[in-house]
């Protein structure tokens, strides 16, 4: 009877841990989901926190929202750092520039000892895009450097 009782039990737990993987995403209420569809190619964003339930064939990247402090490494103290925040209503720019992605996976085996500031995920990619020359309308900056000369 216990052995009954245990597989029964180690089967649900199976069962709702398959469900949850493959048909359950969640965001926090300070991230959008960019959710594509592979069948159907189409991408949209969930701009409300809370639990979703989604196809197995559909993928959600996470983003927060929140300003991000996004710097460079140098020995300069005038021009290293900068406070960037995702635009969700540009979320397609972001998508034909940077492409999809599960954008916390980028660069996660990154071994940059020495160095103050960790080379991944997406502050990593917004510092790339924070510091280019070309300005994107997916991400903002909330406070600059200005030369007060």
């Amino acid at each position: 009877m216990k052995r009954i009782v245990a597989a029964t039990l180690t089967g649900l737990v199976l069962v709702l841990l398959i469900f949850y993987l493959a048909f359950v995403n969640y965001t926090n209420r300070n991230q959008v989901g960019i959710a594509w569809d592979h069948l159907a190619g189409v991408v949209w964003l969930q701009n409300t926190g809370g639990w979703k339930l989604t196809a197995p064939w559909v993928s959600v990247a996470r983003i927060d929202v929140r300003p991000i402090r996004v710097c460079i490494t140098s020995a300069g103290r005038g021009f290293n750092c900068k406070l960037v925040q995702f635009v969700p209503a540009k979320y397609q720019e972001f998508l034909e520039t940077e492409g999809f992605g599960y954008y916390w996976w980028a660069n996660r085996i990154s071994f940059n000892l020495g160095y103050d500031e960790e080379y991944r995920g997406v502050k990593d990619i917004f510092r790339g895009y924070a510091f280019g020359v070309r300005k994107y309308g997916f991400l903002k900056v909330v406070d600059d450097y200005v030369d007060s000369q």
